[in-house]
């Protein structure tokens, strides 16, 4: 049995609020230079220049590469093996969010009630997933969400009669009603599967994986690519002002589901798609 001292939590999560506001995660900055080159918009293009510069500003600078720094997302993969001294391993990402976001001086976003809408003021609580796994290490990833992206996702609950067209057309019809709105080009996170719940984390979960990196199973791979290819016919665009590229990926995530329902959720993100992940 090892043990993990929660200060260790704390210093983790504040580093990677900052690490994940600061750098553009290396596979979204090479398909925005690479998008670039094949846009086949004049200003599109220049849009991707653009973001491309910023993006470069902001990690030379370290600042915020968006002025929403969004809501700390945490994904926790604990091994059964460890054992938390000195505290509450939830109040422990709370307070590394606490600190990361006033110590990186990031915009704190978050409302103590949603009808209510006071500010905390420091950027908690985190939205935490926790899964227990095998092994004596803790794998934390941190992932900002912007609410312009956020906003724009949504869950569907197929019959299993829609089959496989269903799923596209929800997936499509979604991009397209978010229009320029998640500041394109997006990245978008499919769930298929599951129950309701289930799906949107399938959702969230896709979008941590790499744009370049397909699902390694064939029929979703096809799945993915087709739907990139259709979304980026939809002619948004760059910010929205027209272009091929709409989206930089299509990113699914499948889950046995039951006889009588076939969940999907699509969850967008924009040009940013922060994450950050750290192992101790």
């Amino acid at each position: 049995m090892r043990e993990i001292d929660v200060s260790s939590i704390i210093d983790a999560v504040e580093q990677l609020c900052m690490n994940a506001n600061y750098f553009l995660n290396d596979d979204i900055l090479q398909a925005l230079k690479n998008g670039s080159r094949c846009e086949e918009s004049e200003t599109g293009r220049l849009i991707l220049s653009q973001l491309v510069e910023n993006a470069g500003i902001a990690a030379s600078g370290r600042m915020a590469i968006c002025q929403d720094t969004g809501m700390a997302v945490v994904f926790i993969e604990a091994g059964q093996d460890v054992h938390i001294t000195g505290g509450s391993i939830t109040e422990a990402i709370n307070e590394g969010v606490r600190r990361g976001y006033a110590n990186g001086f990031l915009r704190k976003s978050v409302v103590s009630d949603p009808l209510d809408r006071i500010n905390t003021g420091d950027n908690t609580p985190a939205v935490i997933h926790y899964d227990i796994v095998e092994g004596e290490s803790i794998r934390i990833i941190l992932a900002p969400k912007g609410f312009g992206s956020e906003n724009m996702s949504g869950v569907k609950m197929l019959k299993p009669s829609d089959g496989v067209d269903g799923v596209r057309n929800f997936i499509e019809e979604t991009v397209e009603k978010a229009g320029p709105n998640p500041c394109p080009p997006v990245v978008v996170g499919v769930g298929i599967g599951g129950t309701m719940e289930k799906a949107a984390l399938l959702a969230k979960r896709a979008l941590l994986r790499s744009v370049n990196v397909r699902n390694s199973r064939e029929n979703i791979r096809q799945l993915e690519e087709e739907m990139l290819e259709r979304v980026n016919r939809l002619g948004i665009g760059p910010a929205g002002l027209g272009g091929r590229l709409t989206a930089l990926a299509v990113n699914i995530e499948t889950f046995p589901t039951h006889i009588a329902g076939l969940p999907v959720a699509v969850n967008m993100s924009c040009h940013v798609t922060r994450h950050a992940e750290t192992i101790l």
